[in-house]
């Protein structure tokens, strides 16, 4: 009998332990709780910031557009200087409300957000501005990202729509104690599609009435993405497509877990590159340049755009060379790679040097090793990229310099 108490007694003491972890666990985290009321006559959102928890953070800043970001309001202590506000919460329970103005000019005639009657498409993180936190240390919150939409308004984002007749979705940040929402949002009377293409969540959404291409969209997701996701072994479980027509912008716009294109984007370009793939490896990647390295960023995303096309079997290997070809033409009109904010010419060039590295890593290690590598790598590091970090993370891959990279070496080296 004591000897089987006595065996008993480590158990006891597990579940003691694991009782009192549970007990903090708990009393680290406190909820927070993004309310958005969409107003479609004022074209702007009301938001309300709230906090539960035994302990709460003890100051937020946002740093906020004064332009669209207005009317702060709160019981506790609070700061409005231009482009930051200041919340300090208080006691257990804390709340926070301002308005949002929605639409936002791209260029002169074309919009990256927009309100109408019918549907609203913008992003989140311009919704719910960059915010630093003050807290104890261990202090982490969960959160959930509330929509209060108009009669017959539904809702699309990259997160787990756990309260579909509520809209109401659960927000996730991973690395962040701080969870804040991220990504494209559509919000109104629409159509979607959705499937799970390499165990990845895919929804494509559109305004009800532009939704014609959604089908043939994720066809084209499930032909592309399964060879991205061999690339990005950590691609976002979730992936949110927001499509629509004018007056939105012209373009693809990638964000956390989500991107937006333009309605009247094709799949593939005619110069056989897609604007859909290149945007879905920023997805992939997550990973962002300096002044100097946003060339690397946007010449994987350009050179996967092709790659991935001519491995799927999308193009041919004579339209793939004559593509590569044609951008290294392009490519001669960039003044340099490390000219800032890389498009155009320049971004043609860095898909010469993505390919020529490639093409010697393979050599280097009889083909055990490719471009695949280096990008895998970066992605797992994610943040900043900088050309230092591309160099070294090559030239490891490759196992010795690169002579690819030897002009660009020396030019980091000069400067």
């Amino acid at each position: 009998m004591f000897q089987s108490f006595r065996w008993r007694l480590p158990s006891l003491a597990l579940l003691l332990a694991l009782l009192l972890a549970a007990g903090t666990a708990a009393a680290d985290t406190y909820q927070v709780n993004y309310a958005v009321r969409v107003d479609p006559a004022q074209g702007e959102a009301e938001v309300a910031i709230s906090l539960e928890g035994k302990r709460l953070p003890s100051r937020l800043t946002l740093h906020i557009d004064p332009e669209r970001h207005s009317d702060f309001r709160s019981e506790q202590k609070l700061e409005v200087d231009d482009d930051t506000v200041t919340w300090h919460p208080a006691g257990k329970q804390s709340r926070l409300s301002y308005r949002f103005a929605i639409e936002n000019r791209k260029g002169k005639d074309s919009y990256d957000a927009m309100i109408t009657d019918d549907w609203a498409v913008f992003r989140s993180d311009a919704l719910i501005p960059p915010v630093a936190v003050k807290a104890a240390k261990g202090l982490e919150s969960e959160a959930v990202l509330d929509f209060d939409l108009p009669d017959g308004w539904s809702s699309a984002a990259p997160y787990d729509n756990f309260d579909k007749a509520g809209n109401r979705f659960r927000i996730t940040d991973p690395g962040r104690s701080f969870v804040r929402p991220k990504g494209w949002l559509i919000l109104g009377h629409i159509a979607s599609r959705q499937d799970i293409i390499s165990d990845i969540d895919v929804r494509i959404a559109a305004p009800r009435g532009q939704g014609l291409r959604l089908q043939d969209t994720l066809a084209f997701i499930g032909w592309t993405l399964p060879h991205l996701r061999k690339i990005f072994p950590d691609f976002p479980p979730r992936m949110l497509i927001v499509t629509a027509d004018d007056p939105m912008w012209r373009g693809g716009l990638s964000a956390p877990n989500s991107q937006f294109m333009h309605l009247d984007r094709p799949h593939i370009s005619g110069n056989r590159t897609s604007s859909l793939v290149h945007e879905m490896v920023h997805i992939g990647t997550s990973i962002h340049g300096t002044d100097r390295s946003d060339w690397i960023v946007e010449g994987i995303a350009e050179f996967y755009a092709v790659e991935i096309l001519h491995r799927s079997g999308a193009i041919s290997e004579q339209r793939f060379l004559e593509t590569l070809d044609e951008l290294a033409a392009w490519g001669e009109e960039s003044p340099g790679l490390f000219t800032g904010d890389s498009s155009g010419a320049t971004t043609a060039k860095a898909v010469g040097v993505m390919y020529a590295v490639d093409q010697e890593i393979r050599e280097k290690t009889s083909g055990e090793a490719s471009l695949d590598d280096v990008a895998t790598a970066l992605a797992k590091d994610g943040g900043t990229v900088s050309v230092k970090d591309f160099i070294d993370t090559a030239e490891q891959v490759a196992g010795g310099s690169l002579e690819a990279l030897q002009t660009i070496r020396q030019q980091l080296d000069e400067d």
